[in-house]
């Protein structure tokens, strides 16, 4: 007598479950799962995002409260983050003022690129540059005396800067080799030399200004005595 085939059925799944599959499905179609690359823009965009909170907070408490008396606790605070996720962004409040200058760079290298494409004269480009950059150091003093005595812009002091002022420098002689070209500025002198006399200058007397605050004279008119002792001297 043949014995009959147990045949194993398989219970069918509970009314719930199919549902909550079926919902789970619904839900991964409509929010797929990042891939690898999105996931990682996204969290590069959050840094880059808390990066710039943390300078523009830091710069506010700086420029109501001056650079001396905010502490990094005063900045995370404000932040509402922790001391840690502070210092993987900036080793040190220092840092943040080195960012500052970096930054500055940038945008001088931008007004320069701007006068380069002007058919302005060397002599109007180098004044309406110089002026604006007197006139935005003056109205941020405190922060910019900070960044100043802190050597936050110099390249010596912060090697990191070295790429940005060189850039903005580079622009400059550009400037001034179509000022010679153009017979305005004298040929006597190289290029380099002549931008690095007018570079020199300018800092020579912001850092004069930076720690001469009460001085008779403003930033402004320092500047402009500058440029104008510069153009003179350049003269063809």
């Amino acid at each position: 007598m043949r014995r009959a085939k147990l045949v194993r059925r398989r219970s069918p799944s509970p009314p719930t479950e199919r549902v909550n599959d079926s919902k789970a499905a619904r839900v991964r179609r409509r929010h797929p799962t990042p891939e690898a690359g999105q996931t990682t823009g996204l969290r590069e965009r959050k840094k880059a995002r808390l990066r710039q909170q943390i300078v523009e907070t830091s710069l506010h408490l700086f420029r109501q409260h001056g650079y001396e008396n905010t502490r990094i606790d005063d900045i995370v605070q404000s932040l509402e983050i922790s001391q840690p996720t502070f210092f993987r962004y900036f080793p040190s409040k220092d840092a943040v003022l080195r960012e500052v200058g970096r930054r500055a760079f940038a945008r001088q290298a931008q007004s320069l690129k701007s006068e380069l494409s002007t058919s302005a004269t060397t002599e109007q480009r180098l004044r309406r540059f110089y002026e604006t950059l007197g006139n935005v150091t003056e109205v941020g003093r405190p922060l910019w005396q900070a960044v100043i005595i802190a050597g936050a812009m110099d390249p010596v002091r912060s090697p990191e800067l070295r790429g940005a002022e060189a850039t903005t420098v580079s622009l400059l002689r550009e400037i001034i080799a179509e000022g010679q070209k153009n017979g305005e500025i004298t040929r006597d002198f190289p290029v380099v030399h002549l931008a690095e006399f007018m570079e020199g200058l300018f800092n020579t007397v912001v850092r004069q200004w930076a720690v001469d605050l009460t001085g008779p004279h403003k930033l402004t008119e320092r500047v402009r005595n500058a440029v104008e002792f510069f153009l003179r001297g350049a003269k063809p």
